[in-house]
């Protein structure tokens, strides 16, 4: 351990006393301390590659048994110690793999363990599979993936819901999926920064005037601000909390399709519309790319299949809610409010990844950013904007075509 204990570290009467950061020197003996791993020999290596958090893969010389452990940082992996992140979002990821994994376990990856003390979760290794996102760009395609996103959100939502949870069940869930740092960053950094000037903002040079008109134009401003207090406000269900096409990996293990949703440390309870809408927004995106690579795909097609799933699967688990006061006919209101928020958080998802703080290499590793970028800010406005005028899959995808062939 190389890092001094932090000193929010809670006790956990199965691991080190003090939290320190791991590094892969430390990954047999770890693994070993906590029974996770025999007397086999251990082959280790980091696979960081996302913002936050610290990845390791452990595995035989053989490479026939393997792990992953991945470990919360004090601070933003990317930033460093200048950019300080409490741990304990672990503990919000632990506990959404164990609500997942009673509703849609292979929907997520195997988890082994959860070390509370040093923040740290053991789980299955998945560095055979590949970042949606990646196989996306690399022109691969969805194969069922949107359909396995839609029922994910629709069990997961159901059943963390007051349609599929005791009321008493519900309110200890929401006490404890409180969130209030991880959520401040979503409503700065996708709900709030984009439309003002602020440093964490960026974006290609050729969006000056599109960066600027938005932060100026009131409707969309006001619109934005609906939605940021719905997602400040509205504790329907437990969300993943950033699901996206980095948030996936895809690939085959014994000639089947495989599909994991992982990262969810941004879980808390929220409004449903925003796990779909993040998906959204970045399937969206994926459009464009194809779009500007002459390469056209069926990225647009994606929502309505996730769409579809979403409200077969909802509608399958209604008849066996706690409460027969919510009829069918509420059941097609609020699939209607949920359809709505969706397509305006996908807006917000859109805009934040061109002029905000992240953005994504969908757009970024193109020959000409430019273009592509600027119809994504266009098509990002017109779903917020939009969001009760579009009613259908059907119309989003005509809005994304027209969009997408703009000059």
């Amino acid at each position: 351990m190389t890092h001094p204990p932090h000193p929010d570290t809670p006790s956990h009467p199965d691991t080190p006393p003090a939290y320190g950061v791991l590094e892969p020197e430390d990954i047999p003996g770890y693994l070993r301390g906590l029974g996770h791993w025999n007397g086999d020999a251990i082959e280790v290596h980091e696979v960081s590659d996302g913002n936050m958090n610290r990845v390791f893969i452990a595995r035989t010389p053989d490479g026939t048994r393997s792990l992953a452990v991945k470990q919360a940082l004090p601070w933003v992996r990317v930033a460093g110690p200048s950019w300080p992140m409490s741990p304990a979002r672990a503990d919000a990821e632990a506990r959404a793999y164990r609500q997942v994994a009673a509703v849609a376990p292979d929907t997520i990856p195997a988890i082994h363990g959860y070390d509370a003390g040093n923040y740290a979760l053991t789980m299955e290794d998945m560095s055979d599979l590949r970042v949606l996102r990646t196989h996306l760009n690399e022109g691969g395609d969805y194969g069922e993936v949107s359909r396995h996103i839609g029922a994910f959100v629709a069990a997961l939502s159901f059943a963390t819901s007051d349609f599929g949870m005791a009321s008493a069940t519900r309110k200890e869930l929401i006490a404890t999926s409180v969130s209030p740092e991880l959520c401040k960053i979503t409503e700065d950094v996708v709900l709030s920064e984009p439309y003002l000037d602020h440093e964490h903002n960026h974006w290609h040079d050729s969006l000056d005037d599109l960066a600027a008109a938005f932060r100026a134009d009131p409707a969309l401003r006001t619109e934005v601000a609906a939605l940021r207090h719905v997602f400040m406000t509205s504790a329907q269900a437990l969300l993943h909390g950033d699901l996206h096409t980095g948030s996936v990996m895809v690939g085959t293990r014994q000639g089947a399709d495989v599909v994991r949703v992982f990262d969810p440390e941004f879980s808390f309870v929220g409004p449903i519309g925003f796990d779909l809408g993040l998906y959204w927004g970045n399937v969206l995106v994926a459009e464009l790319r194809a779009r500007a690579l002459g390469t056209p795909g069926d990225h647009a097609d994606q929502l309505a299949l996730s769409w579809d799933a979403f409200e077969a699967e909802l509608r399958r688990l209604w008849p066996t809610r706690v409460d027969t006061f919510f009829d069918d006919a509420y059941l097609d209101r609020f699939l209607r409010q949920v359809w709505s928020e969706s397509l305006g958080f996908a807006g917000t998802e859109i805009i934040r990844r061109v002029i905000g703080f992240a953005h994504l290499t969908d757009l970024t590793t193109l020959p000409d950013p430019g273009p592509a970028s600027r119809r994504a800010l266009l098509l990002g406005r017109e779903l917020i904007l939009g969001r009760d005028r579009l009613p259908d899959a059907a119309g989003v995808r005509a809005l994304a075509e027209r969009v997408g062939t703009a000059p």
